[in-house]
């Protein structure tokens, strides 16, 4: 979703010093549409979770996945390397692929974690 809608209508970088081609409106994008993933996933998944912390859930994924992408594009430019690999040729590597997981595996396991521990 965000991709799609960055492609579309992005105008207003995110982050140009990190990675120039994210923006704003693909980020707001990704994050509308993991939403709705979000309100999806509750009939699907995770019917234990209430609509509303679904919503948030995907709200929350969005942006921590956008934070490990980040958080991996600073981590590549800091040591002058473009793409993390070339098993995915023309993807940026194996880890541009997983970096938003490093960063949501994570989180959603102790939110889970936590709110199960509560119910």
């Amino acid at each position: 979703g965000g991709f799609v809608v960055g492609l579309s209508l992005g105008r207003h970088a995110l982050a140009p010093a990190l990675s120039p081609k994210k923006t704003i409106e693909g980020l707001i994008g990704g994050i509308l549409f993991s939403v709705v993933g979000g309100l999806i996933s509750h009939f699907w998944f995770l019917p234990f979770f209430s609509l509303g912390e679904c919503a948030i859930l995907g709200m929350g994924m969005a942006i921590i996945g956008a934070l490990g992408d980040l958080a991996e594009s600073a981590i590549k430019r800091s040591v002058s390397i473009k793409d993390s690999g070339t098993i995915i040729p023309g993807h940026g590597g194996v880890l541009d692929r997983v970096d938003s997981l490093l960063f949501t595996g994570p989180a959603f396991y102790y939110y889970a974690l936590f709110a199960g521990s509560t119910q």
